[in-house]
């Protein structure tokens, strides 16, 4: 585990405690967020954020759909049903954008009930924030040639500087609660926000897991510009935003690995990673190599898993289930480390 300057500090006073929690951030990690089941199922099993005021539940892509399943009136049903549909989801080797698009508002429908909305936006422990792109240029086009041409001229002005991606996608962030979240009421916010509506939500939960050119985009979402909308990961893929809150509120994460991306084509260039000052709030939890060898396979699921086993898919399914179910006890060992005093000893600074 690490943590952040003034998280570290805090820690180390003795004073830290859940209730300094404002932001539960989720990253875009794909299938590898399996493995943060146990530790959110902890969390929400035990009711442990926003008792002493109401906590962000900040996610893109895989990170907003775990975090969408936090507002429903039976939330650990929810979460459990997401769990069982997105890892039985399989795709053959004739899937389509279309067709994976179709299976993901499957996946969405299944955990989430139109008529549970009007609760979960109105939920008082939690807000959540729903990280998504609108697409500029080829990246909103449909044809998959086309978006493939936009991709690459994507991935070279990244290259050339981070600051480029957003000449080709504008962030926009969904929100619940009466204002968004801090980070985007900065006058350093590269994006816009907009709230959350039973119109929109669910648009925007598929939406912020589009991955471009695999799956196919979410077009015109209701209360925001039109425009096609896809993964939030492109520009919000680990982390790439300071998400203190104005409580002096701190960041929880829970990460699959040791190193923070800021953006999704960020992957390729190791020297890039956030500024420190966007990671003194933040407290980073993530497995040991001994749990990352305990895995089948010893290692974390991972997207490209769709290829390796497409031939054999209930090996995957298999896989990942077991990668769930031994995540189970990460969240009690966090807290034990909490109560015992013992957080102190074993936190490094991030």
């Amino acid at each position: 585990m690490k943590a952040g300057r003034r998280a570290y500090e805090l820690i180390q006073s003795g004073d830290f405690s859940l209730d300094c929690i404002g932001t539960y951030l989720g990253p875009a990690v794909g299938p590898r967020w399996l493995i943060a089941s146990g530790f959110d199922l902890t969390l929400l099993k035990g009711g442990l954020l926003g008792n002493r005021y109401p906590v962000w539940l900040i996610g893109a892509s895989a990170g907003a759909w775990r975090f969408a399943a936090w507002l429903q009136p039976d939330a650990v049903k929810s979460y459990q049903t997401l769990l069982e549909a997105y890892i039985t989801a399989s795709y053959g080797k004739h899937a389509t954008p279309q067709s994976i698009l179709l299976s993901l508002m499957d996946i969405v429908n299944s955990y989430i009930e139109d008529d549970a909305l009007p609760f979960a936006l109105n939920h008082k422990k939690y807000r959540l924030g729903i990280l998504t792109c609108r697409m500029k240029g080829l990246m909103g086009c449909a044809n998959s040639w086309l978006q493939r041409a936009g991709f690459i001229g994507c991935f070279l002005a990244n290259a050339l500087h981070p600051d480029l991606i957003h000449r080709m996608a504008e962030r926009i962030l969904f929100y619940y609660g009466p204002r968004a979240h801090d980070m985007a009421l900065k006058s350093s916010f590269r994006g816009r926000s907009f709230p959350l509506s039973a119109a929109n939500f669910k648009p925007a939960v598929i939406a912020s897991g589009a991955i471009p050119v695999a799956v196919a985009g979410v077009r015109n979402i209701f209360g925001a510009p039109d425009g096609m909308y896809r993964d939030g990961g492109l520009i919000d893929y680990h982390i790439r935003e300071n998400y203190e809150t104005r409580n002096n509120g701190l960041t929880l994460l829970f990460h699959h690995q040791e190193r923070i991306i800021p953006g999704w084509l960020d992957k390729r260039f190791k020297k890039r990673r956030p500024p420190e000052q966007d990671l003194e709030s933040v407290i980073m939890v993530y497995p040991t190599e001994a749990f990352v060898a305990s895995l089948p396979d010893g290692r974390i699921p991972d997207r490209g898993d769709f290829k390796t086993f497409l031939d054999d898919p209930a090996t995957r399914i298999a896989n990942w289930r077991k990668a769930a179910e031994l995540s189970a006890p990460l969240g009690e060992a966090f807290l034990e480390m909490i109560a015992s005093g013992r957080l102190r000893d074993t936190v490094e600074r991030l």
